[in-house]
């Protein structure tokens, strides 16, 4: 009896440290950060879902960016885990352009694209010669060039899904259309007669609605600019990165949405 109380009590001493070392692991484990790259504008939405999930046991670690060329890089890297700043079309137009396996895990708003102006009121009183600066990123780019068309200031080549400067198959005006990097489109409207600017940029530099003179329209050619929370596609099943995803999608975030962006976004799920 004595030689089995003894044989038990060197088994539980070489149990124990394992027992330690396990629960440490499953702990560590369970409070894994995940970076979320966003651009600067959408820190105020970001930052209560932070609080949020945190009560949840989720830490979430904001990773901020200044312009569209460095998220999906991150991503691809594992410097971040998931981002949220692109639409649909722009990450397919990636994944083509850098061979990359990024995927939406959902959606979160739409953010129609605005041509602003600080020297005319509306389209009509743009004047022949005038100039308008474009983002540069080939998506918005093109994009950016359909709303010119939409708002009749110019024709492109309607065969192209993104044309360029170069497709402008009608300018009657003489504009000179300008592409610039798209974070710099707010501060070029010193200068041009107007720009067509993404909604985070438009937040950022607080421009006010009564500058918009023309925006895009919200209907189905407009489904593939839908904002999207984005992983790499291995990690689209990732059950942390839903619960991120489910937090986003609420109620508490489309007021935020509609007090911070004051109409130039509305929630998309």
């Amino acid at each position: 009896m004595k030689k089995s109380f003894k044989h038990f009590s060197w088994l539980l001493l070489l149990l124990i440290p394992l027992l330690i070392v396990s629960g440490c692991g499953k702990s560590s484990s369970s409070s894994k950060t995940v970076k979320v790259g966003i651009m600067g504008s959408d820190e105020k939405i970001w930052k209560p879902i932070q609080k949020r999930l945190k009560k949840q046991g989720v830490n979430i670690k904001l990773v901020t960016f200044t312009d569209y060329n460095q998220p999906n890089a991150a991503l691809t890297n594992h410097e971040i885990d998931i981002n949220s700043f692109q639409h649909t079309y722009f990450m397919q137009q990636w994944n083509k352009a850098h061979k990359t396996n990024i995927v939406s895990i959902g959606k979160t708003m739409r953010a129609p694209l605005r041509l602003y102006s600080k020297k005319v009121k509306s389209v009509a009183d743009i004047k022949k010669g005038s100039q308008i600066t474009i983002p540069n990123d080939s998506t918005n780019e093109g994009r950016a060039l359909h709303l010119l068309q939409s708002a009749g200031l110019i024709k492109v080549n309607n065969k192209l899904a993104l044309p360029t400067p170069k497709n402008i198959t009608q300018n009657k005006l003489n504009l000179k259309i300008t592409p610039v990097d798209a974070a710099q489109t707010p501060r070029s409207l010193s200068d041009a007669a107007g720009a067509v600017i993404n909604n985070e940029f438009a937040a950022e530099a607080k421009l006010p609605n009564s500058e918009t003179i023309y925006k895009e329209k919200l209907n189905k050619a407009s489904i593939p600019y839908i904002n999207i929370i984005a992983t790499n596609k291995a990690d689209k099943n990732n059950k942390t990165y839903k619960k991120i995803v489910k937090a986003y999608q609420s109620e508490q975030t489309k007021k935020l949405i509609k007090k911070y962006y004051n109409g130039l976004s509305v929630p998309a799920w």
